[in-house]
């Protein structure tokens, strides 16, 4: 987990924690292990389907993924890489229905598209977890992602104290996604309520590093006085940004007189490189790791018929429930700046 130590529980003390739920006749007890009733789990194939394989984030989670379902104990196939295209994520899923998995992790690439795959999960009785993104219908036993409006408060709250007044660029995501709209609105409620004296200048780019690095090129000739820039996604937007700015001769290094304040959201490698270079000043880190542990932990259990309730987990989370129902478990995503980049349990630490 990124930034924080797993408190990995024995087997006995799984055994007891399942009788105690048991015994007390709860759905859940606030902990993927206890629910996942110690030794044995859900049985089946479990398809794994991807959003994209472009960004470096999501080709580490793709690492990821084999090694955690070994190591809950879930028999994982291949994993299916959506290609960027919401209509191709839904025949993905019904491909991997249709081969007679039990269970399904997907990374909905759209809030709303993804509930055509859902529905036909539902109808087949095959349980479904969600990660990094959640859905804004459908049925799903968990949701696996964090705080997606605290990484634009972050971002928001690095750069006012940083920049104090000018224009600051947030490059967005896409805001068919729930996460681009979350981290957008937080990025923006936030500096209209804390940093007046800051002007907001705003790049729909929808997760697309050519159209991020035009649009910031266009913007860059419009308004060469930007003080910040918010990176809603490193993984597609790091580089391009980077050979932009070195491009019109505007890459400095912090503590330069013109440097850019830059923060970024991923935690990947690349970005950990470009903060102790002095291009960027920090990043939110993802739980990439974490992502793909609490998705296989999750899709055992409800295989196994489990279900959960809201409430503080036993891997320094909270499950919380969400507008539409929905139960969501918030993972830790800490900001990284020069202080903790080069902290060795940030999961960016531990990749090539």
């Amino acid at each position: 987990m990124a930034g924080k130590t797993l408190r990995i529980p024995s087997r006995t003390a799984r055994a007891a924690a399942a009788a105690a739920c048991a015994a007390l006749a709860l759905a859940a007890c606030g902990s993927t292990k206890d629910a996942a009733g110690g030794k044995g789990g859900g049985e089946g194939k479990v398809g794994v389907v991807l959003p994209l394989l472009t960004s470096p984030f999501w080709q580490s989670y793709n690492d990821y993924v084999p090694k955690m379902a070994k190591s809950e104990g879930v028999d994982a196939l291949k994993t299916v890489n959506s290609n960027s295209d919401p209509s191709q994520q839904i025949t993905d899923i019904n491909n991997q229905l249709n081969q007679g998995v039990k269970g399904l992790v997907v990374a909905p690439l759209d809030s709303a598209a993804i509930a055509a795959g859902l529905d036909q999960a539902e109808r087949k009785g095959v349980p479904v977890v969600t990660v990094d993104v959640a859905p804004d219908k459908g049925k799903v036993a968990m949701v696996v992602r964090a705080n997606n409006t605290a990484y634009g408060q972050k971002a928001c709250e690095y750069l006012g104290k940083t920049v104090k007044s000018g224009k600051v660029v947030q490059i967005m995501g896409d805001l068919a996604s729930v996460n681009g709209r979350e981290r957008s609105e937080a990025f923006r409620t936030c500096v209209r309520k804390n940093y007046p004296d800051l002007k907001v200048l705003e790049i729909p780019a929808k997760w697309e590093s050519d159209t991020a690095a035009a649009k910031l090129d266009t913007l860059l000739n419009a308004n060469p006085d930007i003080k910040g820039i918010y990176l809603q996604a490193g993984g597609v937007y790091l580089a391009p940004t980077l050979q932009t700015l070195k491009s019109k001769g505007m890459l400095k290094k912090t503590g330069e007189q013109g440097h850019i304040a830059i923060v970024s959201n991923d935690g990947i490698p690349q970005e950990f490189d470009a903060i102790r270079k002095g291009q960027i000043d920090a990043t939110v880190s993802q739980p990439a790791d974490s992502y793909a542990k609490y998705a296989m932990d999750y899709i055992k259990a409800a295989m196994n018929g489990k279900t959960f309730k809201p409430g503080p987990t036993d891997h320094d989370s909270t499950i919380v429930k969400l507008p539409n129902g929905m139960l969501e478990d918030q993972l830790p995503a800490p900001l990284v700046t020069q202080a903790n980049v080069d902290d060795p349990k940030l999961w960016g630490n531990t990749v090539k």
